[in-house]
């Protein structure tokens, strides 16, 4: 009976342990552990300048609960020093984490990927049972995960730092739709992250050479930025208001278009009649084109986060194409 019994397999004769990417990423942590360390840097200075722009606001001299650096109740309004500098450095926020996202895209696309694939440095890993598509994924899943960690850090306290400028008059950072804020307010900057990191691994596979990929994620990731910011209004539908008065335009609107309908409903833009160069022209113009109603077409506040989500799956979309054309360019050149 004991010849019938299958012998037990040995080490050598043992079936290969199921891959997984734990050994690729603690290789691409620790050799690009002094990169990992400056994002870390530029995540604490992140968070450091915005924690002070806010302490500095709190204990600025104001006379006036809102702000007014001037006596209170006085014609001339005047805000302190460190509110104005406040408004100023976070304007732009947005837009720093935008070129955060596109930055990580850069990296991607040459140190992470195209450098090893231009020195041939990656045949010591697939020599080592690591196939190339787990090489890639763990080159893929490494930045991912930290960008969306870092850029969630990075969203709450810039949020947290604007919430600080609500209540103040005269204040435009408040203004939902502003270009270089509404990106880094929601999800769509971690939209923005993935869609670098894929198109940075698609750019890298493709070219295989670091200063040309990293050139091209820049360029591609630039027209996309560009694109949807100057689109952006376009994501959802806007909401069309008739008549006059303070309930056309209302607080937090991101006010798109304006004219006059016709008696028959066909809008007539202002934009038409911008050749005419003065106010009595331009209602002569409006005039003669026949507009009647004034109208309005705006985005209400509510529509943040319909724009927000939108712009957020689109380039979610984006990414999801970029990282499978990026395995199928590697699977077609190295199996």
């Amino acid at each position: 009976m004991s010849t019938l019994t299958p012998p037990k397999p040995d080490a050598v004769t043992a079936a290969p342990a199921r891959a997984t990417l734990r050994g690729p990423v603690r290789v691409v942590l620790r050799v690009h552990r002094k990169a990992l360390w400056a994002a870390a840097a530029l995540l604490v200075v992140g968070v450091g300048i915005v924690v002070a722009l806010r302490i500095w606001m709190a204990s600025a001299k104001e006379l006036c609960a809102d702000g007014d650096i001037t006596p209170c109740g006085g014609s001339v309004y005047q805000p302190s020093y460190a509110r104005t500098s406040t408004e100023v450095f976070l304007s732009e926020g947005g837009t720093v984490l935008l070129l955060l996202a596109g930055l990580i895209g850069v990296f991607v696309a040459g140190p992470l990927i195209a450098r090893e694939l231009e020195s041939g440095t990656f045949r010591l890993a697939w020599a080592q049972s690591v196939s190339p598509a787990h090489w890639l994924a763990a080159r893929l899943a490494v930045p991912t995960a930290l960008a969306v960690v870092g850029l969630t850090a990075l969203i709450a306290v810039y949020r947290w730092g604007l919430w600080a400028l609500r209540g103040y008059p005269y204040v435009h950072l408040t203004n939902w739709y502003g270009p270089g804020v509404f990106p880094g307010t929601g999800p769509a900057i971690l939209g923005y992250a993935l869609l670098a990191v894929a198109v940075g691994a698609l750019c890298a596979v493709l070219v295989r050479r670091t200063l040309l990929s990293m050139s091209l994620a820049a360029l591609v990731l630039a027209a996309v930025g560009v694109g949807l910011g100057t689109r952006r209004y376009l994501l959802w539908p806007a909401v069309l208001r008739q008549g006059e008065g303070p309930g056309v335009l209302r607080d937090g609107d991101w006010h798109l278009e304006g004219g006059k309908l016709t008696a028959s409903g066909t809008k007539v833009y202002w934009r038409d009649c911008y050749h005419d160069g003065s106010a009595k022209g331009f209602d002569t113009c409006m005039r003669d084109r026949g507009g009647v109603t004034p109208f309005a077409e705006v985005h209400p506040a509510s529509h943040y986060w319909p724009l927000q989500l939108v712009e957020t799956g689109i380039l979610l979309a984006l990414a999801a194409l970029a990282v499978f054309a990026a395995f199928r360019v590697l699977r077609r050149l190295h199996g």
